[in-house]
């Protein structure tokens, strides 16, 4: 019997309690510690963070590299679906562009990062390049794995009835891609705003990375600690509001 949404929510408990094990272990691990300056009490960020928020620093940085993130996200599983579709249905594309796809999956981040500083400049347009490039691999191969494993009697079925090309897409090979496609968004979401926050760190005046930039220059390490908090938090509401629901729901024809 597949879960409801009501049942999926319930479990958000087990998260929950997850979670305040691992503000307990932080707190105990600052007590430890014993010194502010290497592992400040989460308690201690609670002033400092509320006065960031107050002076809207705080929600100005987060928004800017939320933008990021959306960009680099839609470019690169939009891409990323089109290309491993084509790969994985065309054995003689696959073949000249499995090459590509190698050198690209083992290229590391911060090449192409810096390579797109310095074709393109520091501005946003490289910054989102760089981070669309990093993930647009990762994508590609869940996605061609996926239209490997499409069953041929479905394709067989939508010849037969003389399905229009849209509507085989739409009701043949998408429902049977959407659990790859889920799973390239859950991790292509989890290593963007990774690789966003490298970028700015490395060449924005403005978002989360920046300002991480900032203080540790200042060896500030609860203010570090505040912005990546922030910015994972808001990540986990993403996670738990949108791309697990967007999941079950997507799954939820092949557990019926």
């Amino acid at each position: 019997m597949s879960d409801s949404p009501q049942t999926l929510t319930g479990r958000g408990v087990v998260p929950a309690i997850s979670l305040l094990g691992f503000l307990a272990l932080w707190v105990i691990s600052a007590a430890l510690t014993a010194d502010p300056q290497i592992l400040p009490s989460p308690f201690a960020l609670i002033t400092p963070f509320l006065e960031e928020l107050r002076t809207g620093t705080l929600p100005f940085h987060l928004g800017q590299t939320l933008i990021r993130v959306i960009w680099a996200f839609g470019l690169a599983m939009g891409l990323g679906l089109a290309l491993g579709l084509i790969m994985g249905r065309s054995q003689s594309v696959n073949r000249w562009l499995d090459p590509w796809l190698v050198v690209f999956l083992n290229l590391p981040a911060l090449v192409l990062i810096v390579l797109c500083y310095l074709w393109i400049g520091l501005n946003e347009t490289a910054a989102i390049v760089a981070v669309t490039l990093n993930k647009i691999p990762n994508v590609t191969t869940v996605i061609r794995e996926g239209a490997r494993a499409l069953n041929p009697n479905l394709d067989a079925m939508a010849k037969v009835y003389r399905m229009p090309r849209f509507a085989s897409f739409r009701h043949v090979i998408l429902p049977q891609l959407a659990p790859f496609i889920a799973a390239a968004a859950r991790s292509g979401l989890a290593v963007i705003w990774k690789i966003v926050l490298v970028v700015e760190f490395l060449g924005r005046s403005n978002g989360v990375g920046f300002q991480i930039h900032l203080y540790f220059q200042l060896f500030d390490v609860g203010m570090v600690l505040i912005y990546a908090l922030s910015f994972i938090a808001v990540m986990l509401a993403v996670e738990w509001l949108f791309i697990q629901p967007w999941e079950w729901r997507v799954r939820r024809w092949r557990m019926s």
